[in-house]
């Protein structure tokens, strides 16, 4: 799915494209600036993204076979949530309907009157 479809796809649960491209743009301006200031964002049942530092190394060139110096730099890492990841594996079935990462409703207590 590129940025387009995920753009239709709220247009046809909110019922307008043009409020789900600006609020399908807001939420990745915000998670962007959000790492890049060096934030992790995490989204109940969907995951988090990690900035991470990586130290400089030396490495070796594959075309000439020397070694070479790998300046430091950031990089984002994605560590999916549980639900996401038991709906990917299989392990939890795909809801029909409604959202698939809400949490599932409590289970109602029991209404048996205590003595």
């Amino acid at each position: 799915m590129n940025k387009a479809q995920l753009i239709d796809a709220v247009a046809d649960r909110i019922g307008s494209r043009t409020e789900a491209a600006v609020a399908v743009e807001s939420v990745l301006d915000a998670v962007v600036r959000s790492v890049a200031r060096g934030e992790a964002v995490s989204v109940t049942g969907f995951g988090t993204l990690l900035p991470k530092a990586l130290p400089g190394r030396t490495a070796r060139n594959p075309r000439t076979g020397g070694e070479m110096t790998v300046a430091p730099t950031r990089v984002v890492r994605f560590r999916p949530g549980t639900r996401f990841q038991d709906l990917v594996s299989g392990r939890r079935q795909m809801p029909e309907s409604g959202n698939c990462i809400q949490k599932d409703p409590k289970t109602p207590v029991s209404s048996a009157v205590r003595p």
